[in-house]
């Protein structure tokens, strides 16, 4: 049987989490300050975790949480700039990450058990089989669809949008698209995921 986790040790691996991240140089503004760019997507990770599910597990707050820790030390550019370079980048993060959470959940003392929940969690082992997975990616979404997309969408062409939409579309549950009907877009974004929703209903192309 693993240790007993406890509210403390929760508080404490949240904070560790929020000061490794608060160690971003990168910032962005939000709400008339300036903020560590991976320390508020981590807060906004936590936020949409609540309403998605009210009541968390201490893995899956975890892992909201630590969901972009340390990102910054691993830059796009250090991989090339085409879709191969961006897969092995997207690939080595699910494992910094997790690395990452690992030893801020070791120093805790948490047990083996949560830890390995994390880290799969972290690794997206399992987006639309396990529900802790998923619930993880539908946050994500969320927050991108939220706080990312408009400044994402400048100086992409509509097609290469739509694609993009299909896919974060495909990948979140129906709870989670029913709150992304609930964003207040822009109407022209809202046009490209009006598209980007209908595309993501179609089947997969077996060609």
């Amino acid at each position: 049987m693993g240790a007993i986790n406890t509210p403390d040790r929760l508080t404490r691996s949240l904070a560790a989490i929020d000061a490794a991240n608060g160690e971003d140089p990168n910032r962005e503004q939000w709400e008339g300050a300036e903020h560590p760019k991976e320390l508020l997507y981590a807060r906004r990770m936590s936020a949409w975790l609540s309403r998605l599910d009210p009541q968390p597990s201490e893995a899956r707050r975890l892992a909201a949480r630590a969901q972009h820790v340390r990102r910054w030390q691993v830059p796009r550019a250090s991989y090339s700039m085409d879709r191969e370079g961006y897969l092995r980048w997207r690939k080595y993060l699910y494992r910094f990450h997790g690395e990452q959470a690992e030893a801020i959940l070791q120093a805790e003392g948490y047990d083996e058990e949560t830890i390995v929940a994390v880290k799969r969690m972290l690794g997206k082992q399992g987006v639309k089989r396990d529900p802790d997975v998923q619930v993880i990616e539908d946050a994500a979404c969320l927050v991108f669809l939220q706080y990312y997309l408009e400044p994402f969408v400048a100086g992409k062409e509509q097609d290469q949008l739509v694609d993009i939409l299909r896919k974060t579309w495909k990948k979140m549950s129906e709870q989670a698209r029913d709150l992304a009907l609930t964003l207040d877009f822009p109407p022209a974004i809202a046009a490209v995921l009006s598209i980007a929703r209908a595309a993501g209903a179609e089947p997969e192309s077996s060609v």
